[in-house]
């Protein structure tokens, strides 16, 4: 039994819902908590011929065994939050810690009104910003102020670290990457609050002696949306070359896309402490390996490939996705 934090490694985009959801079923995790910003971060599952845009509940809730929280470090829209509790069909297992702040209206237009934030750093005008900073100010109403969010309310801190006191799985869920942390990103063109593994952790209440595994998500091809430096960006050119064209789950704007970048990897998982690695897309490096699900099935190009992703790295590649479907993976988390 574990409590595992899994976070982005470059800039955001990186398939952690993929990865949230399949550790969730195969570890049959009791809790999936979520820290990071806000409503500002979009996290694509699919499933079958389904795809779900999620941007306030947990991704991990397509394991119908979790309850799924969200911890005080996390700012919540309650118009968002109420409309994917009532798409999602979650109300009875969904809660959120009545600490977390709370984006209001008017959150949104300073956030859309401000040159600085929605054309100089490319903010996605949730409102995450203009909220976090009356946060800091303490002037900010928090969730057990909202009468509408009064049936979700609960000490999600004391509900996580009950289940770890009784040996249970336990996920906790990052949202954007550590490109864009406050701390430690490419300020000032970052989200309004650190995303490493540490705050993550600290968002919902857990001591970092209780943390057992961070799963840092790297991207085979990194993305960025938004404005801000980016070392290994592609040409538009280079890019359609190898057929790519990605949107923003939130912003539906088109992605950035550049190489490997193993110098920012071996950095990230430094600052995140990771124990162990997950590539996605590598059905991108090579598309002969789309839908693999044994190692075996991977091709010489994608191996030489993540042999040197993993000594870039410096942790284990223990999670391989190959395509966006949840069963196009490849576990080997038993063998490390």
């Amino acid at each position: 039994m574990a409590c595992t934090i899994i976070v982005g490694g470059f800039f955001g985009d990186e398939g952690k819902g993929k990865i949230v959801a399949h550790i969730a079923h195969q570890d049959h995790t009791s809790i999936i908590s979520r820290g990071g910003v806000g409503p500002n971060a979009g996290h694509t599952v699919t499933v079958g011929d389904k795809n779900y845009g999620v941007r306030m509940i947990p991704s991990g809730f397509v394991y119908p065994g979790a309850r799924l929280c969200i911890g005080s470090g996390v700012l919540v829209d309650p118009r968002v939050f109420l409309r994917e509790v009532e798409l999602l069909d979650v109300g009875d297992r969904i809660f959120v810690d009545g600490r977390c702040g709370v984006i209001e209206e008017e959150h949104i237009a300073r956030d859309k009104a401000s040159d600085h934030l929605s054309k100089k750093i490319g903010s996605t005008g949730t409102g995450c910003g203009p909220a976090n900073s009356d946060r800091v100010l303490r002037t900010s109403r928090q969730a057990k102020d909202v009468p509408e969010l009064a049936p979700y309310i609960i000490d999600v801190a004391a509900e996580v670290n009950a289940a770890i006191d009784r040996d249970e799985n336990v996920l906790l869920e990052g949202t954007q990457g550590f490109g864009i942390s406050l701390y430690y990103g490419t300020y000032p063109f970052v989200t309004s609050k650190d995303t490493s593994a540490s705050q993550i952790a600290a968002d919902n209440g857990v001591g970092p002696t209780r943390i057992d595994d961070v799963v840092v998500v790297f991207k085979a091809y990194p993305t960025r949306v938004g404005e801000g430096p980016f070392q290994t960006e592609m040409n538009a050119e280079d890019s359609d070359a190898l057929g790519f064209k990605e949107f923003g789950t939130v912003t539906h704007r088109q992605r950035r896309i550049g190489g490997w970048d193993g110098e920012m990897a071996r950095y990230s998982a430094m600052i995140n402490g990771c124990t162990i690695a997950a590539i996605t897309g590598i059905d991108h490096v090579d598309p002969a390996c789309f839908g693999a699900t044994t190692y075996d099935g991977l091709t010489e190009k994608a191996i030489a490939f993540l042999e040197q992703a993993e000594k870039d790295i410096g942790a284990p590649i223990g999670l391989i996705s190959t395509g966006p479907e949840l069963t196009q993976i490849i576990d080997l988390r038993d063998e490390l």
